[in-house]
């Protein structure tokens, strides 16, 4: 890993800063006419879509309730290890509330469906999935999210809040990591 220049790591971006404002912009007044007669509560699905929460929600018109979870698959790997782990519940009492979820990226489909069962059981009126990266080719059509910001090949991307081993979130593009980072 080039510790100095972070940017000689990516072979390709996939979306720049530009694509990426412009269509967070878009789910913002999808989800203003989504949630127009409630006051959801949006949580974060920690670390990884962070950054993408932040400017979805200041997209969002009317009220929203903020909360954040972690939940862990991946580890120090680049694919999920199928077993999640709760590392942060909830703050606020979701019993009878929409909820909406936000995650940074939907590939196995693992942590959506993870969710989605604990929110039931908690008895949240609904629950909605938004990732802002999709990769359709890795999971079963019923463990794909309700919105999502881009499509992507199944490659391993970083940047916007997307890591590799904690690093690259700050890249304000999503880009390919180059595999000579993650295969040595």
């Amino acid at each position: 890993m080039n510790i100095t220049n972070a940017e000689n790591d990516i072979s390709e971006i996939l979306f720049t800063e530009e694509q990426i404002k412009k269509r967070v912009a878009e789910l913002g007044v999808i989800l203003s006419e989504e949630y127009k007669d409630s006051c959801p509560v949006v949580a974060c699905v920690l670390k990884g879509a962070s950054v993408f929460y932040a400017d979805l929600v200041r997209e969002m018109k009317g009220h929203v309730l903020f909360d954040f979870i972690s939940v862990s698959s991946y580890g120090l790997k680049t694919t999920s290890s199928g077993v999640i782990n709760l590392r942060k519940d909830f703050d606020n009492d979701i019993k009878d509330k929409d909820l909406l979820i936000v995650e940074d990226i939907v590939d196995s489909g693992f942590t959506l469906k993870y969710l989605k069962n604990l929110l039931y059981a908690r008895k949240a009126k609904s629950v909605k999935t938004i990732a802002f990266l999709n990769k359709f080719e890795c999971h079963a059509p019923e463990l794909d999210t309700d919105y999502y910001g881009f499509k992507i090949p199944n490659e391993f991307v970083v940047g916007y809040g997307l890591d590799y081993a904690g690093y690259y979130r700050n890249l304000p593009y999503i880009g390919v990591l180059k595999r000579s980072v993650y295969e040595n």
